[in-house]
């Protein structure tokens, strides 16, 4: 059974959602300067973050959420790109359709929706999702984005 000291929960100052690029988190601007505001150790979120994503290809957006309690500590949660930044890799398109269901701005196989849900399915709050779903969501994506899912490429 967990000590009593445990089960405390430390006041929370602010919650704070940024993209940094992978092995990419300096002190200066976007990251310093939120980080700073907060009073929070800039030097160790940033050796830790990039610590913990430099097996992504540099430049890959991250989407963290950081929790900074009114000790100065803080806590924080690295997800995976979204799913339109894996679908345009995927489509090797700089950007999506203008007129998403009339223009068709390229297209993708099962399998290169198959795999992004792979990765999707390990954030935090995915994990229970089935695969499936997951897949089903990425290609709504898609569509919405202009983007086809088709079964093989031609």
């Amino acid at each position: 059974m967990a000590a009593a000291k445990d089960l405390v929960r430390k006041p929370v100052m602010a919650t704070v959602r940024l993209t940094i690029p992978a092995g990419a988190a300096r002190p200066g601007p976007p990251v310093g300067a939120i980080l700073g505001q907060l009073k929070l150790n800039l030097m160790a979120f940033c050796k830790d973050f990039n610590a913990k994503t430099q097996k992504f290809k540099p430049e890959t957006p991250m989407a963290v959420s950081l929790i900074a309690y009114k000790d100065q500590t803080f806590d924080y949660v690295i997800k995976s790109p979204t799913v339109s930044w894996f679908l345009k890799q995927a489509a090797g398109v700089e950007s999506a359709s203008g007129r998403p269901g009339h223009v068709v701005a390229s297209s993708v196989t099962l399998k290169h929706v198959y795999e992004i849900a792979t990765i999707k399915k390990e954030d935090p709050g995915s994990q229970h999702l089935p695969l499936d779903s997951i897949c089903k969501s990425i290609m709504g994506t898609a569509r919405s984005m202009g983007i086809r899912v088709v079964k093989e490429l031609d």
